[in-house]
């Protein structure tokens, strides 16, 4: 199989689909790897690493996509990428569908195959492929917050931690998964007051183990999340529906009554955000403010950390990957959990959460492939 791995092309998008060291495992099982120039400079790969490794470097990201059948990247591809994929085409990303019918067309009109690191699910049901990102963007998620609380940034002058005899920011994240789990561990690292709503009573359980009481959980019911979100300082969205847009969990008509200055930091955007008036922003103009509450909600918060974020990502995928280079879309049929990532091909939508999401028809991919 011949890998291609273009520039990353979203505004403030510095990661990289491979690093050096995951190109060289690629050679290694005898496959063949083309990077476009200068994809890895952002975070911290030099051209010369990827030689080192056996890649070869081509000078755009045209001949990248004309080299290659499969395609490995970070971000959803952006309209100028949905041309150049063709139905020989494997494309390997993020591609957070439910909220973006533009990019559904397209992925559908290019007749590729697009496997979705958000839906490739474990053994145990998990996402591995979300979660490293999961991971980075609690912690970033926090850091932002506290960040945006001060006065300058819009925020109502706080201290994310307090000081002795000043009491902390009152955090409340929504949802106990991974991304809220990893928010959790940073706000409560700073001092602050934490509170975790949370609809599944083992994942209660396993929180309150591991912060051994410091972090309150709470059964998560309309009346339960209107009542912390009003107390709250910084609210942190992080629910996820695997495939599906994520649910409203913030309405406009609540932030008339929430604290002038808070922060809602909305790290559910990629899947259409959990806040009513959530909408996408990016690194370089994060913020803005409706009925005196200041929203966060940058659709690649991992992307601020691209080398963390690269090297924990390609820990993730590098088996996957592998798997679907060693024996292109029969690796989907040989492996029902690298099938669930299977969100287009030839034309069809072959996710079901995704095609509910959308509104399309559904069809199984088994009988796409026939």
């Amino acid at each position: 199989m011949r890998v291609g791995v273009p520039r990353e092309i979203k505004p403030d998008e510095y990661r990289v689909g491979l690093t050096p060291a995951a190109v060289r495992e690629y050679v290694a099982h005898g496959h063949e790897v083309v990077v476009e120039a200068g994809a890895g400079a952002g975070a911290g790969y030099v051209d010369e690493a990827y030689v080192r490794a056996g890649a070869k470097i081509l000078p755009t990201a045209e001949a990248v996509f004309d080299a290659a059948r499969m395609i490995v990247k970070v971000k959803e591809p952006q309209a100028v990428e949905w041309a150049r994929l063709g139905a020989d085409h494997i494309l390997f990303t993020y591609l957070h569908l439910a909220p973006d019918p533009a990019q559904t067309e397209g992925l559908l009109n290019s007749g590729c195959a697009a496997v979705a690191y958000e839906t490739v699910t474990d053994a145990q049901g998990g996402l591995p492929l979300l979660a490293p990102m999961s991971e980075v963007a609690g912690r970033i998620a926090v850091f932002s917050a506290g960040e945006t609380l001060l006065k300058h940034n819009g925020g109502m002058g706080l201290l994310i931690s307090g000081v002795p005899g000043v009491p902390p920011a009152r955090v409340c994240i929504l949802g106990g998964g991974v991304v809220g789990a990893n928010a959790a561990v940073m706000a409560a690292g700073l001092g602050a007051e934490v509170v975790v709503m949370e609809r599944s009573i083992p994942r209660m359980r396993y929180i309150d183990d591991i912060f051994a009481g410091r972090v309150i959980t709470r059964y998560s019911t309309y009346d339960s999340v209107e009542e912390e979100i009003l107390k709250a300082d910084v609210v942190i969205g992080a629910v996820l529906t695997p495939g599906a847009a994520a649910p409203k969990l913030v309405r406009r008509e609540h932030l008339s009554r929430m604290k002038p200055g808070s922060v809602l930091v909305d790290v559910s955007i990629d899947q259409g955000g959990c806040f009513e008036t959530s909408r996408p922003t990016t690194h370089k103009n994060p913020t803005y403010v409706i009925d005196g509450v200041v929203h966060y909600c940058v659709a690649n918060m991992p992307g601020a950390a691209p080398r963390t974020s690269s090297e924990a990502l390609g820990h993730a995928t590098l088996p996957f990957g592998l798997q679907l280079a060693d024996k292109g879309l029969d690796a989907l049929k040989a492996n029902r959990h690298l099938a669930k990532g299977l969100n287009v091909l030839k034309g069809q939508i072959t996710h079901p959460a995704v095609a509910e999401a959308l509104g399309k028809p559904f069809a199984d991919p088994y009988g796409a492939w026939a």
